[in-house]
This record gives structure tokens, sequence and C-alpha cells, in this order.
């Protein structure tokens, strides 16, 4: 396993972002004029110039992952990964350090299903809404789209390519942020457009609330990304933070743990990012590659 720790900075706040473990989409890549160094350096001066003006934790992740469901690039949003049927089911959540969630799965009509998820955080009852309709989103003031919008041509080639058997169908693809505020609430974030040819309905850990998300003020932040059955089974980001809450580990050896514990066992790949209320940082992933951004206090880090 790669990790990757940076020291609380002085500024009083920190954020880490991810755009996925595995590596490059070829279709991606060759079609989008973008590239993903690009894609993520907006994404994270997006959160935090909030941070840096004295917003909240939970803003400068959702502005965060909104930049990322906006690139194509990104499995997210707009760079939604397909189902086995040519579809786009969108997945979740947020969740702020107080202990308060909120998720969407298999979200069609939403442009951005982060905004969803804390629609659902800020004014219903529920934690997890399946399906939202087009006029739920249009009344909760959220842009809303025609499925169409996600059905990208490179996504399609992906799908064509994997169902002839040409290519290896990526189970790793999400987008995440965590971050702590000058406040010291923390937050976290993350959004997915699923595995390429999954079938449709099939949820993965993205929107289950500490298994690919989860916060709590003076623990931390941690989103996740990888083989989402296995996040599931091991809920896997509330373990890692109960490892810092009840064994007093750092988070570093608290990840570490972790994934010799849960992914390891299940033959899993992915990653992790998560921010400690101290402001540190991790970046953890046993996959070949994983996109990440954060500051390591001098300049803005990058892995692409």
């Amino acid at each position: 396993m790669q990790l990757f720790q940076v020291a609380p900075a002085p500024v009083g706040w920190a954020l880490v972002l991810h755009g996925g473990a595995g590596g490059r989409v070829e279709e991606l890549s060759l079609e989008e004029a973008g590239t993903y160094t690009e894609g993520l350096t907006a994404a994270y001066q997006a959160g935090a110039a909030v941070l840096a003006a004295g917003g909240s934790a939970l803003d400068a992740v959702c502005a965060t992952v909104e930049k990322l469901e906006d690139d194509p690039l990104f499995n997210a949003g707009r760079g939604a990964a397909l189902t086995s049927e040519g579809t786009a089911e969108l997945d979740a959540c947020v969740m702020t350090g107080e202990g308060r969630a909120g998720a969407v799965a298999a979200s069609q009509f939403a442009r951005n299903p982060v905004h969803a998820a804390r629609k659902v955080l800020e004014e219903t009852p529920a934690v997890l809404l399946i399906a939202p309709t087009a006029e739920r989103i249009a009344g909760w003031d959220l842009q809303t789209v025609t499925p169409d919008h996600f059905t990208t041509p490179a996504r399609q080639q992906q799908l064509r390519r994997v169902q002839d058997g040409l290519l290896a169908g990526s189970r790793h693809g999400t987008v995440g942020a965590v971050a702590v505020d000058v406040h010291g609430r923390v937050a976290a974030a993350t959004s997915t457009g699923g595995m390429v040819n999954q079938s449709e309905g099939r949820v993965g850990d993205t929107p289950i609330v500490g298994a690919g998300t989860y916060a709590r003020d003076g623990v931390g932040a941690i989103s996740c990304t990888g083989e989402g059955e296995a996040f599931i089974q091991g809920v896997v980001a509330h373990d890692v933070a109960a490892r810092v809450r009840y064994l007093g580990v750092d988070l570093a050896q608290a990840i570490t743990d972790t994934v010799t514990a849960e992914l390891a066992p299940r033959g899993a790949m992915g990653g992790l990012i998560a921010v400690g209320a101290d402001g540190s940082i991790v970046v953890a992933h046993n996959s070949p590659a994983m996109f990440a951004a954060y500051s390591d206090g001098d300049r803005l880090v990058t892995h692409t």
C-alpha cells in the first residue's frame, strides 16, 4: 500500500480530494481536451477558496466535488460510468462532523448529485433517498438534466469495449473530498457513477454512511474509492474513525490497519483520503494509482 502524510498546516484548515483509484481511462484521455491535473487543481481551488474565507467544511467539500462532477474525466456526474444497459445511475453522500448525513442513490436527474445529497441532509428527515425524481430535484431548486446528459461518447465507447471483452471493467471510479475548517469542524463528500457495466440498481459504498463516507468532529473525515462491496462489508470509513477514536492511534496507522483487516482479506483494491481534526492529511491506496490533490504547506500536490 502507498501512503502519503501531511502534517497540519498553520493556516488552520485542511482539504484533500480524490478523483478515484485505479488509473486513466484511455477513451477519456484521448477524447477530452482537459487534463486530470487541471481538473484536480480546479476542484481543490474551489474548496480551498471556501475554507480560506472562513467558510464551513461542508461548503468546501461540496464545492470541491461539484467541480469533479462537472468534469467528464472523472467517474461522477457528467463523467459517470454506464450500467450494462447504457444508462447512468449516480450515487452521492455528504456527512458533517456533528453526525448528520444525507445521500442519494441511482440518481438520474440532478446535474450535481452531491447537492442532492446535501438537500437530503438539510431538508428531509431521511438519510438515503433512492432515485429522486426530476420534480423533487427541481423542488430543491437544484439544476435538473435529462439522463442523456451523463451518457458521453467516451463512456459509451468504454462500455462497448468492456462488453466486447476488449477492456476490463474498472471497479475504482469515485470522487470525494474531506476537510476541516478554521472552526475545527470536519465534513466529507463522495460521489460516483459506479462501475462500468454494472447491473442496473447496483449500489456501492459511496452513499452508505460509514462505508464509503464518514465524518466526526474531534476525530476526522474519510472518503473512499474502490471495490464498493468490500468497503460496505468492512464498513471501512467508520472503521478508520473508530480506530482513531477508541484506540487512540493516528490516522495513518488507522488506515493501514483497516486496509489490512478489511480490504486485504477480501482481495479488494481501492483508496482512502482522510483529514484529522488537527488538520493532518492522509492519502492511501493499494491500487496501482489514485488521483488526489492536497497542499503540503508550500505547494499544491497532485497525484495522477
